[in-house]
């Protein structure tokens, strides 16, 4: 098997590889709790596992959250502000299959693959119908996914008081179709040592019917299409293989899935250190994958994109690798997997790069889209150049079969949630258009990602919230 597509697993413990000892077990010192609920203080069930003591991502904190503001309330919020005075970023494109003519799928509809775009159809909406129809929206709370709020019960049926991300992606499975959900730095029962920290956790759901929140079923250990991957009875397990290829290392969050010819892909970053509000670094960013649905994961060594020579010391190098520590996926209907990507942190650009489906763990395949020249660059990461101009967050991206444009989701710089579109997936991107200013909800809201089953006029995403440090469900009627 070639060097790029060999896998470490959870199971090669310990294991070597790029000459160094990968850790069962890693958990940085604590630092602060996210153990404000009441719920969460309660008194453990018999038996509940321990694990190490984790922090809290104190990078993810939107700058100016307040701490104390009250919970939202389910339901409409009111109107959302648009930025007026927004520029479109023109770059020159290389037209992929032009997308999709045909019309509005019904909104809670389980699609058979996340739609995409057709060759030699009608190239969309114009910029300004395009551009009304976000205009006109209206967003509103459905339902809170985990937490001590959510009808889901996620502390007393997986050990979750406190999550974030809940990144989704289609698993792309014919036979037994879900969705599934990555999520990030995660706590659990806060009286016990460790508050039951896990750097990572993953729901399923089969639910298509979002009007209501997303339901997760019953876990069970071992089955992977279960509600979780479960350690023990009511507990999820921490999905990623804890490597430590780096001498420091905080945490390693999932940042972007997809589902592809039955294996599931994740990239994910390796925290070298949480700053202040809004910022981190990373030390590298990689790929894991599954091929059981989620229930177990190995991490591709050849996907190590590590940000400085020092960071990953077995590893290559690559100038340019530092632009796409996080990012999104998105499939373009042209054989080939689109994988957007920014900085450690808030404050970067998204640029893209594009590979083929078959060759997903081979980074000498990546193809990199340069605007200055309007093409796309092989194998050299240092020639992308920005898509969407910075401050970009973590950000999301679908085709959206109702504006018949891409359509791409992500935090500003001023902590809104907001919302571009465009005839390509490299551009050229429209202004930006607000869909929830931060006012809104001042409690730190941060990471909206596109549900791939709600591709028309009713757009749902998940949405974390800082000082719930949990997880919502939205919704926006476009216009």
């Amino acid at each position: 098997m070639a060097a790029t597509r060999r896998i470490v697993s959870a199971a090669m413990v310990p294991a070597v590889a790029l000459g160094m000892v990968l850790a069962t077990e890693f958990a940085p010192p604590a630092m602060a709790a996210t153990c404000n609920a009441p719920e969460a203080n309660i008194d453990p069930p018999p038996g509940s596992p321990t694990t190490g003591a984790g922090q809290l991502p104190s990078g993810r904190r939107p700058r100016g959250a307040n701490d104390s503001a009250p919970l939202p309330k389910l339901g409409p919020l009111i109107a959302a502000l648009i930025n007026p005075n927004g520029t479109i970023k023109q770059q020159a494109a290389v037209v992929p299959p032009a997308p999709y003519p045909g019309g509005q799928v019904a909104p809670n509809a389980a699609q058979p693959v996340q739609p995409v775009p057709n060759a030699g159809a009608d190239p969309g909406l114009s910029t300004a119908d395009a551009a009304g129809a976000i205009a006109g929206s209206q967003t509103s709370l459905v339902e809170w996914m985990t937490g001590p709020n959510s009808p889901n019960q996620t502390l007393q049926r997986f050990g979750i008081s406190g999550t974030d991300l809940g990144i989704p992606w289609d698993n792309g499975d014919p036979a037994n179709r879900q969705v599934l959900y990555a999520f990030g730095d995660t706590f659990g029962y806060c009286r016990i040592q460790g508050k039951q920290w896990r750097q990572n956790v993953l729901f399923r759901s089969a639910d298509n019917n979002l009007a209501d929140g997303i339901t997760v079923g019953p876990g069970a250990v071992g089955n992977r299409y279960s509600g979780s991957p479960l350690r023990q009875a009511n507990f999820s397990k921490q999905i990623l293989p804890a490597v430590k290829l780096s001498p420091h290392q905080e945490g390693m969050i999932p940042t972007a899935a997809i589902g592809i010819a039955g294996n599931q892909y994740m990239n994910f970053m390796s925290i070298k250190q949480w700053g202040r509000d809004g910022e981190w670094s990373t030390n590298y960013s990689a790929i894991a994958v599954s091929n059981d649905n989620g229930e177990t994961w190995g991490v591709y060594p050849g996907t190590v994109r590590s940000t400085s020579p020092e960071n990953v010391p077995r590893a290559r190098f690559v100038p340019g690798n530092e632009k796409f520590q996080m990012g999104a996926f998105l499939r373009g209907g042209d054989g080939y997997l689109y994988s957007y990507g920014t900085p450690a942190g808030r404050g970067g650009s998204a640029y893209l790069s594009r590979v083929p489906e078959r060759t997903i763990p081979d980074l000498t395949t990546y193809q990199y889209w340069n605007g200055d020249s309007g093409s796309w660059v092989p194998n050299n990461p240092a020639a992308a150049t920005p898509v969407i101009p910075g401050p970009v967050g973590e950000m999301s991206v679908q085709y959206n079969t109702y504006l018949r444009q891409y359509l791409a989701l992500y935090g500003n710089g001023g902590n809104d949630v907001v919302a571009r579109f465009a005839p390509t997936p490299q551009g050229p991107w429209s202004a930006e258009q607000t869909l929830i200013p931060t006012g809104q909800i001042p409690g730190g809201i941060y990471a909206p990602y596109l549900h791939p089953w709600s591709t028309g006029k009713e757009v749902y995403f998940t949405l974390s919230l800082w000082n719930a440090y949990d997880v919502m469900l939205m919704r926006t009627v476009l216009g």
